[in-house]
């Protein structure tokens, strides 16, 4: 049986991604950062959930998502409630998840051809 590898029709990939790492493509990323399937926002700076503001989601709302995958880190942390409004008032969807959750959802969602954005949080190492 022949085999062939199915590329994605978007520029952005997400391969991989725990508490800590993830990768984009080829490129391995230790900072939380913005993935739409054709935009990459690298360093977003919010290194945990305790100091998420609803202001940090404006990266990710200007790429005028349907849904923006929130993923906390290696486990589901919900946000304030002032987070999930940021969304839910502009009739955008949000989901919470941890990283690797996170990922197999915006990959699935991305090869869909929906309008998913992820914002992910990697904890720094120490």
């Amino acid at each position: 049986m022949q085999f062939s590898r199915e590329l994605p029709d978007y520029t952005y990939s997400l391969r991989s991604a725990d508490g800590h790492h993830a990768q984009v493509n080829d490129r391995a990323l230790s900072r939380s950062f913005i993935l739409a399937p054709n935009n990459l926002i690298e360093d977003w700076p919010v290194a945990s959930v305790a100091e998420l503001r609803a202001e940090d989601l404006e990266a990710a709302l200007e790429l005028n998502p349907a849904l923006v995958i929130l993923g906390t880190g290696e486990k589901q942390i919900f946000p304030p409630a002032a987070i999930m409004a940021a969304c839910l008032t502009r009739g955008i969807g949000i989901e919470v998840m941890n990283n690797a959750s996170a990922a197999r959802t915006y990959n699935v969602l991305a090869g869909e051809n929906r309008r998913v954005v992820m914002a992910i949080i990697l904890e720094s190492t120490p």
